[in-house]
């Protein structure tokens, strides 16, 4: 398993975000991971991307604990964010530039060309990151997640702010590149989850409540929508 939870737990002051919770992802297959706002999604991605740490239990990525190998967590990791971080007065190739720099990549301008032609931002590479529009900014926070060919990508929202062209564009990426990576995606649109990932993790006040194949847990329901799954599963 590139990715691996086991009873994690994570207390804020006397808030329990999330409650020893376990799941696991694996290489070629894309994890929809799914909650209602505050439910412990992102608590529980900061963790695996070594941003905060855990109060108790144990998180690894590509073998590596998360707490005492967080360097090499980090080389085998890519993350998008929610709100994506970028400087805004720098130019599209620049910021892949320093990106790639910080990464130590050999082949710099090699890689830097793959991943625009990847991204589809061809056409925008040398204008600044703060003229760009939403939906062409979220495809340059996709290109910093996957400039260093990580074999782990966490995405937060990714298709958030995207026309419907741009999103098909960029549903079909993150496809492209769950055949031989493990994608671990969260979205609150559960036709995104339909249409690109393999299985589910569903978690609701910092406990999961369904995680198993997206194709299983429509069956167990009695094939209704994964909207109407998350609902019932995720009331009270």
């Amino acid at each position: 398993m590139s990715v691996k939870v086991e009873q994690l737990t994570k207390i804020y002051g006397e808030q329990k975000a999330i409650d020893a919770i376990s799941f696991s992802a694996e290489p070629g297959k894309i994890l929809g991971f799914l909650g209602p706002n505050g439910a412990g999604k992102s608590t529980t991605m900061k963790i695996v991307s070594c941003f905060i740490p855990p109060t108790s239990g144990k998180a690894s990525l590509c073998g590596y604990d998360v707490t005492e190998h967080p360097l090499e967590v980090r080389r085998n990791l890519g993350y998008l964010p929610e709100h994506n971080p970028l400087y805004l007065d720098m130019y599209v190739k620049e910021t892949l530039s320093f990106i790639a720099n910080i990464h130590g990549l050999s082949n710099v301008k090699g890689r830097i060309d793959k991943v625009i032609e990847l991204t589809g931002l061809g056409l925008e590479q040398h204008k600044k990151v703060g003229a760009l529009s939403k939906g062409y900014r979220q495809r340059v926070g996709l290109a910093q997640a996957i400039i260093h060919d990580p074999q782990v990508l966490i995405l937060d929202e990714p298709t958030s702010g995207l026309d419907p062209n741009q999103l098909i564009e960029v549903r079909s990426l993150i496809k492209e590149l769950g055949k031989t990576k493990t994608v671990i995606l969260s979205t609150h649109i559960m036709q995104e989850v339909e249409a690109i990932c393999d299985s589910v993790v569903i978690i609701n006040r910092g406990r999961i409540v369904a995680d198993s194949m997206l194709s299983e847990l429509r069956q167990k329901f009695s094939n209704q929508s994964l909207e109407q799954v998350f609902l019932q599963v995720t009331r009270g």
